[in-house]
């Protein structure tokens, strides 16, 4: 696939703080870093050209918004070139976790050298612009094999496709995430989407992360039409919710949204501080084998 010449614009370069600070530990679950493009350049074969947003720059943000360890997602932008996120891994491994992408090819050897490196999962988007639905035994056959390490596999599908896999993804040997909310279109009936999902939830197994509200919202900021949806997710599992800003937010129309907006996002879904607790600090501890924090202070 040729990539377009014009590349994504870049992240707001200068967002808010929050109106709330972030409690101690607290993890940005979803987000992406591309570059330095000296070091690391773009495959010729990327299905979009991101704007240069290496991890200084995704650091910097954290340090603004108030948090401390972030999940780094391999993305369609890098392809399979994981220099950069190995790279970030080596340099803050008490910081950061990775995600990657993974090919039928990827030797044993290299998902070893991806698992010391500190990446605990593997994605694969079912999305048309991101290439389209993976083939299924190909994602089960890369489950069973990272499975006996640990990780866990995330899913990348819009709210069509998630009662329509709902059986697969149920029957995946390893944990999974959800991301994004599963992208369902608000604006129709949530209801189909919240059952596929909570039946998921329900398994025990399953995971979903309470991010992309701008890519979800129709309202705009600060995206009041998403509450609802996110926070019945919370509400019927909080113990399997994780956030995340899907910084920088590439493949995204409009303007580039407010991180600090984001942020104060979980103040309008996780309403109680144990509740914002659990959802940015616990789970990321439990999900992605952080160390545990200790924060005395939870008054918001």
């Amino acid at each position: 696939m040729s990539a377009p010449l014009t590349p994504c614009p870049p992240p707001n370069p200068d967002p808010s703080l929050p109106a709330r600070r972030p409690p101690a530990g607290a993890c940005d679950a979803h987000c992406h870093i591309y570059g330095p493009f000296a070091r690391f350049p773009l495959p010729d074969d990327r299905s979009f050209t991101p704007s240069e947003v290496p991890e200084t720059a995704l650091r910097a943000l954290h340090e603004r918004m108030g948090i401390s360890r972030a999940i780094l997602v391999q993305s369609q932008g890098h392809g399979f070139d994981h220099r950069p996120l190995l790279d970030a891994l080596e340099r803050e491994p008490a910081r950061y976790r990775g995600v990657a992408l993974i090919r039928p090819d990827t030797s044993d050897a290299e998902i070893r050298t991806y698992d010391r490196a500190g990446i605990c999962g593997v994605r694969f988007s079912f999305l048309s612009h991101l290439g389209g639905a993976p083939d299924l035994e190909a994602v089960a056959a890369a489950a069973r094999r990272v499975a006996g390490l640990g990780w866990h596999v995330a899913i990348h599908v819009t709210g069509t496709d998630i009662a329509r896999y709902r059986d697969f993804i149920s029957g995946l040997p390893t944990r999974v995430v959800i991301d994004h909310m599963a992208r369902p279109d608000i604006r129709q009936d949530l209801a189909p989407v919240r059952e596929a999902l909570f039946r998921l939830l329900d398994t025990g197994r399953v995971w979903v992360k309470l991010s992309g509200a701008d890519r979800l919202s129709h309202a705009g900021p600060p995206y009041e039409d998403v509450v609802p949806y996110a926070r019945s997710l919370l509400d019927h599992a909080p113990e399997r919710a994780l956030w995340g800003s899907d910084w920088p937010h590439v493949n995204l129309s409009g303007p580039m949204p407010d991180d600090g907006t984001l942020v104060d996002f979980v103040d309008h879904i996780a309403i109680t501080p144990a509740l914002k607790q659990r959802l940015l600090v616990e789970n990321p501890e439990t999900f992605f084998g952080f160390p545990a924090s200790r924060n005395d202070n939870l008054s918001g």
